[in-house]
């Protein structure tokens, strides 16, 4: 440096250094390996409910805490049955928030999962009836029909048609209606019945109110079937009322 000349002196410029952050570990953070131990170990029937609903839901959500969805469908539809027997629409009213505050619903692909676990509980207690003279696999029926209308929210009439050995031919929604009432028409059962060469055939509706006790409605109707029905030789077997409290049978109680 030549002599006289000018030192300028820079000021240092000093790295910066990124300080670690500590982000707050979720709270079910582990949970659901957990929670699939404890099925392996213990077996899934000493599952609750909401941990049942929880295993299925991980499929459907694969990321993020299911725990206050599983208990949030148990809470607003009652019980376990009755979150499987409700509609993709009514699923996806449902809303749950978490220990953040975050609110989260159930989409269309979540909610078709559980009508699709229902619809597979419906086929698995049809198998017996499908397999065996209805008539005498009575429990096998009884069972059929409480998984199939039991929680159903909305009145439905379906018929099933027989052929000479008793033996399932068809399962048919004929209506569904309100909350208190199915419209159902005697000459379009018969028809029906008809168009599938039935020999004979067992009513069903349920009552959503739980009540399965007929109504002065459901005998006069039922009388209408089956005048109509011998007069084509297909004969009427029973007429089931389907509730939560239990199932009525027309012909146990001799109203037919």
């Amino acid at each position: 440096m030549q002599a006289g000349a000018t030192v300028l002196n820079f000021p240092e410029r000093t790295a910066a250094v990124s300080m670690p952050t500590h982000r707050p570990i979720p709270h079910h953070a582990g949970h659901r390996e957990r929670l699939r131990h404890r099925a392996r170990a213990a077996g899934l029937t000493h599952l609750p409910d909401y941990e049942l609903l929880e295993l299925f839901l991980f499929r459907s959500q694969p990321q993020g805490d299911v725990k206050p969805i599983a208990k949030a469908l148990l809470t607003r539809f009652g019980s376990l049955a009755a979150v499987l027997a409700a509609s993709v629409e009514e699923l996806m009213t449902v809303r749950a928030e978490d220990t953040r505050g975050r609110v989260k619903g159930i989409g269309v692909e979540t909610a078709l999962d559980l009508a699709a676990l229902h619809e597979v509980a419906q086929r698995v207690a049809k198998e017996p009836a499908i397999r065996r003279p209805v008539i005498s696999s009575w429990t096998a029926l009884l069972a059929y029909v409480r998984v199939a209308l039991q929680h159903e929210p909305r009145e439905q009439f379906r018929v099933l048609y027989l052929d000479k050995k008793n033996q399932l031919i068809l399962d048919e929604v004929q209506n569904r209606g309100t909350i208190d009432h199915a419209p159902v028409y005697p000459r379009e059962v018969v028809r029906r019945g008809l168009e599938v060469s039935a020999a004979a055939m067992i009513l069903v509706h349920n009552h959503p109110s739980g009540d399965p006790t007929p109504s002065r409605a459901d005998i006069d109707m039922t009388k209408q079937i089956v005048q109509a029905a011998k007069s084509l030789s297909i004969e009427v077997h029973d007429h089931l009322i389907v509730g939560r409290d239990g199932v009525t049978s027309f012909k146990q109680r001799g109203l037919m």
